[in-house]
């Protein structure tokens, strides 16, 4: 909840050109991410159902809103910002698309959107997190180009090729490898 919250926070805060202090809040949300993680992990009373629906959803809340404040303040491309939203918008539909197909009926609204009752898992391919993680270091080196005044840097921009073709790469593999990527659970 903390990363969701957090995202128009960040937003607002590059639009604004205050990136000392987005830098800040970035380091933040990512210090939230690896606490939940650390916790869900090694206490196993504290995972739920909602909060495996809601970490890859604060994922993609959070990339997006910084995707595209860091594209409007001119420090991320625009064709790079729509390839990493269209693959997003793809793998939620596909997920929309798993959810409704593996539900028993009778569907109903409140099934389909209740986190707690799950009927499948996706897992991700490793070019995805892969992808996840070049995807966190591009927005990271370029709320601190500002910062530390390397915004023009070659490194920064091959870095944008990079994340293009794992986006690329990624979006390719949940393609090919599909059903090899859902986990239906049984007993729903």
């Amino acid at each position: 909840m903390t990363r969701i919250g957090l995202a128009p926070i960040l937003g607002y805060l590059i639009i604004e050109e205050d990136f000392n202090v987005a830098l800040g809040v970035f380091a933040l949300a990512g210090l939230t991410d690896l606490l939940d993680g650390f916790i869900a992990r090694n206490w196993a009373n504290q995972k739920s159902a909602l909060g495996s629906a809601l970490d890859p959803l604060a994922d993609k809340i959070l990339i997006s809103i910084l995707y595209v404040s860091l594209t409007y303040a001119d420090l991320i491309p625009v064709p790079l910002t729509y390839m990493i939203i269209s693959r997003d918008v793809m793998l939620i539909a596909a997920v929309f698309y798993v959810r409704y197909r593996t539900l028993p009926t009778p569907r109903t609204l409140a099934k389909y959107f209740n986190p707690c009752y799950a009927t499948a898992r996706l897992k991700p391919t490793f070019i995805s997190k892969v992808n996840t993680a070049v995807q966190l270091i591009l927005v990271a080196a370029s709320l601190a180009a500002p910062v530390f005044n390397y915004g023009d840097s070659i490194y920064l921009q091959m870095l944008w090729y990079f994340t293009a073709f794992t986006t690329a790469a990624s979006a390719y593999s949940y393609y090919h490898y599909g059903r090899k990527t859902v986990q239906v659970i049984k007993g729903r």
